[in-house]
């Protein structure tokens, strides 16, 4: 055997083996998510965050016949449930975080404005314009 000829036949394998094409798990990921926003665009006041709860919704609203398929299934709609609520609680924290920031900063206004006017009122300065000063007489 000549080395061209093996280069070649060792071109071809490495060649097969780079444009492989990628496994199906991709496209059976796609399909449970495909399968399960449409189920949860109809049916979702129905589910909850049980995985059991939800298998047994699953099998009165929907004919499945795979047992894998029906597990896989309520699984992403659980978490995608979870993930839902998860995220509710995160921003309603966050909305109360912000609403304590402002009202301690809306405090620490009035309380500078409360200082502000204390040491105004210290000062010789009159406050009301009408009280005379006394008149200087000229003689």
């Amino acid at each position: 055997m000549s080395f061209v000829h093996f280069w070649k036949k060792t071109q071809k394998i490495f060649l097969v083996y780079r444009y492989k094409e990628p496994t199906q798990i991709i496209g059976k990921v796609d399909r449970i998510k495909k399968l399960s926003m449409e189920i949860l665009e109809y049916h979702k006041e129905k589910f909850g965050t049980d995985f059991l709860e939800n298998k047994k919704i699953l099998d009165k609203i929907s004919i499945v016949r795979s047992k894998v398929l029906k597990n896989e299934l309520a699984g992403f709609i659980t978490k995608c449930i979870k993930r839902e609520i998860r995220e509710k609680e995160a921003k309603e924290a966050q909305l109360e975080k912000e609403s304590k920031m402002i009202s301690e900063e809306e405090s620490t206004q009035s309380q500078k404005i409360q200082t502000t006017s204390e040491s105004s009122s210290d000062s010789p300065i009159t406050e009301n314009p009408e009280q005379e000063l006394p008149k200087e007489t000229s003689d």
